[in-house]
């Protein structure tokens, strides 16, 4: 074969491995530019997984940070709780204290006090002169009230109910042309008294009170001066009262 046909089969040759590599070199360029779109797409994903995160971590801090505060007035509002707590029971035990205080303060121990007290007049209707007479038990038939029921008005007698202190007060009244006036009588004895002798008034009125210590059971009256007189009428002249006072 000759030089010249050598030669065109070497530059044919060389056209044609020349366009071979040009054909490689083209679809290797498109399988790296596929790939790269394929990694710019993932890199886009991942970037936008990564903000995503980000944004995710920023609400994670928001809410963190707000759990955070809740914690804390939650806290605030245990303490305070627990402090009203505290104070509501140191009240409670001072209201307590002070119950049994005024308890003990109550008379009777802090029992139900009982209730006595009586007044009476002498007479109900009409008018009366009682007298003259020897150391004669008067008989008050009026009766304005008797709590406990004391007071005797068939008798005249009050009997003490319960052991105590109590008050007692009684009047009388009478003319000028008789002596007039009366004894307190504490089991028989006697304890104070009204007194005015005739003279030359029209009439005459006096009272008196004492407070005495009764056991229940004690009796208390009132009665004539010897030879004294007393008048009574519905306008309530001569009368007997008493009450307790202090209960035992």
């Amino acid at each position: 074969m000759g030089f010249r046909a050598l030669l065109l089969l070497a530059i044919l040759g060389c056209q044609w491995g020349a366009g071979i590599l040009q054909r490689r070199d083209d679809a290797n360029i498109y399988e790296e530019q596929k790939e790269l779109t394929a990694k710019i797409e993932l890199l886009s994903c991942l970037e936008a997984k990564l903000n995503d995160t980000e944004k995710w971590r920023n609400d994670l801090n928001v809410l963190e940070t707000r759990l955070n505060a809740t914690i804390e007035e939650l806290e605030r509002q245990r303490a305070e709780t627990n402090r009203l707590k505290e104070a509501n029971e140191a009240m409670h035990d001072r209201m307590n204290a002070t119950e049994e205080e005024i308890e003990k303060l109550k008379p009777n121990g802090g029992k139900a006090h009982p209730q006595v007290a009586f007044s009476v007049s002498l007479e109900e209707s009409g008018e009366i002169l009682k007298g003259p007479s020897t150391d004669t038990t008067l008989v008050f038939k009026r009766v304005f009230s008797n709590t406990g029921n004391g007071y005797d008005q068939i008798t005249g007698v009050f009997t003490a109910p319960v052991n105590g202190l109590y008050y007692f007060t009684f009047s009388t009244y009478g003319y000028n042309t008789h002596l007039t006036g009366a004894f307190l009588m504490k089991n028989g004895v006697r304890q104070v008294s009204t007194y005015d002798h005739h003279s030359s008034d029209h009439s005459d009125s006096s009272s008196n009170a004492v407070v005495l210590h009764l056991v229940a059971g004690d009796k208390v009256s009132v009665e004539l001066w010897e030879d004294a007189r007393v008048y009574d009428n519905l306008n309530g002249h001569t009368t007997f009262t008493g009450f307790l006072l202090f209960p035992e």
